[in-house]
């Protein structure tokens, strides 16, 4: 990195809330945020908006003719950006480039468009436009009038990962001096959930507390678990007073392929992603590592050999939160940094209740983050206070 980024504001929601404080209060709760909904007449593990959240969106849907239309997925970046960009102080006078992406993108809105094809051999009128990848950060920047440049992509888990990347690569290159990025996911849906079925990697678990077991190094069966969710931040260049975080560290790297979802037995993609991040920083001076760790059971092992391979003796405290908030896609990693934002701030380790028995309150100045997805395309960030 030239020069480290300011991480001035954040805003979420997820199965965890959308408050820092509500948020916060979960992490301190053992409890999963997963829960049990029929779907496709199955009883299936998912990790769901809370009914205020849902409220919130639907206020937001009839708020605007033009959005009645537009996909949750969009409405939820629609409201997280909100909330972002009013927390860090910017108003339209401001210039800054905006970065939302998506794995599954439209996921409701493409089903429901496409059985009425099955049925009827036509779609309605605005199937094209409310189904394409653009239309998370367009609509985005429409609605908070931006200035700057806005892009869309697709990187599956690591989506809002290589977001970050893309708008400090901006900043770096002296285009904006601002950038809102992150992820939108929406893929609670019977034609998503039978995707991860088909894979034979989602949780069969009905007769447990954590229906998601990551970081169970000894489980014998897969146990990923889809949640909803959309997160962004607010980046600036440089070091800011106000900011909540700074990015000292990134990486990123791409895995040469066996499998279509697979990676290599030690995750060579997360050494080099892990490598890159620390190239200026002293192993020992890393705290927390906030891994990516789906729950299945060949993703989770071999993040853990990766990271024995680059810090050896030196691991530092490991977690992750997707027994919580289940795996959410494009947005995985924004929560997974979320959380390491929140462990800066409180200095107190959220571990996982089924792994760690350490004390929690803890000396935390730096932490890890890690997102991977379908293609091997690994993305590591260092953060400090």
């Amino acid at each position: 990195m030239k020069t480290s980024i300011s991480i001035i504001s954040q805003s979420s929601i997820s199965a965890l809330g959308s408050q820092f404080n509500e948020i916060w209060d979960s992490y301190l709760n053992d409890s999963s945020c997963i829960s049990k909904e029929i779907i496709n007449n199955e009883l299936v593990n998912v990790a769901s908006l809370s009914k205020e959240i849902k409220n919130e969106i639907e206020d937001l849907r009839v708020s605007d003719s033009k959005y009645k239309s537009l996909d949750n997925s969009v409405l939820f970046a629609i409201l997280v950006a909100r909330n972002a960009v009013k927390n860090a102080g910017w108003d339209k006078n401001d210039v800054f480039g905006i970065n939302i992406g998506s794995s599954r993108g439209a996921t409701a809105l493409f089903e429901e468009y496409h059985e009425e094809f099955l049925k009827t051999k036509r779609v309605s009128l605005l199937a094209s436009p409310t189904t394409t990848l653009g239309n998370i950060s367009s609509w985005v920047a429409n609605d908070l009038r931006s200035q700057g440049p806005d892009i869309s992509h697709s990187i599956t888990c690591s989506t809002a990962f290589h977001a970050i990347l893309n708008g400090i690569a901006w900043i770096n290159a002296g285009f904006v001096n601002k950038f809102l990025v992150g992820g939108s996911e929406a893929p609670i849906t019977p034609f998503t959930i039978a995707q991860m079925k088909a894979l034979k990697i989602y949780s069969r678990i009905t007769d447990s507390n954590y229906p998601c077991l990551a970081l169970d190094l000894n489980k014998r069966e897969n146990t990923m678990v889809i949640g909803e969710a959309a997160s962004v931040v607010c980046l600036e260049n440089g070091i800011k007073e106000n900011a909540i975080a700074v990015i000292e560290g990134i990486g990123y790297a791409t895995e040469i392929l066996e499998h279509n979802i697979s990676i290599s037995t030690e995750a060579d993609c997360f050494q080099k992603s892990m490598k890159m991040a620390l190239e200026n920083v002293s192993l020992n001076d890393v705290d927390v590592i906030v891994m990516h760790a789906p729950g299945t059971i060949k993703g989770d092992l071999s993040e853990f050999k990766a990271i024995q391979k680059v810090f050896g003796s030196k691991t530092p405290l490991l977690t992750s939160n997707k027994w919580k908030v289940g795996h959410t896609f494009a947005t995985s990693g924004m929560l997974s940094l979320e959380l390491a934002i929140l462990m800066l701030q409180k200095q107190e380790f959220i571990g996982i209740p089924y792994v760690n028995s350490i004390s929690k309150k803890t000396k935390i100045n730096k932490v890890l983050i890690n997102a991977v997805g379908f293609g091997g395309n690994a993305v590591s960030i260092l953060i400090s206070k």
